[in-house]
């Protein structure tokens, strides 16, 4: 009888992992096929898990830019804690397919530097 009830807790247990772990990587609401260059100062930045993020003022609007981990970041050789406001950053990535002002960077230049994010 407390196996039933042990199964259920870890299936449960399972599913609310999964839907988590869906939620995070929901890499479709990108859309892959447009890449977009910007270049811009940066007006925010944003070293949170699960993704670093900065605001970029280009010369058309202000951006959100999704970036990787700050681990990742720091591990590609660009610790996020670099970036600082009034930096000029130019990010490649894909453009949100729910939000017009909003990308997911694949590559980051900052300082001269330019790191591969995935």
């Amino acid at each position: 009888m407390t196996r039933l009830p042990a199964a259920l807790a870890c299936a449960a247990g399972i599913g609310l992992f999964a839907a988590a772990a869906a939620a995070h990587h929901g890499w479709g609401s990108y859309d892959a096929s447009k890449t977009l260059t910007l270049d811009g100062t940066v007006a925010t930045v944003r070293a949170d898990n699960p993704h670093a993020e900065l605001d970029l003022q280009t010369q058309e609007k202000l951006w959100r830019v999704t970036l990787s981990p700050p681990a990742r970041m720091a591990n590609r050789g660009k610790p996020i804690s670099e970036i600082k406001p009034g930096d000029r950053v130019i990010a490649v990535g894909y453009p949100s397919k729910n939000n017009p002002n909003e990308i997911r960077a694949e590559r980051i230049t900052h300082n001269g530097v330019t790191v591969e994010l995935r």
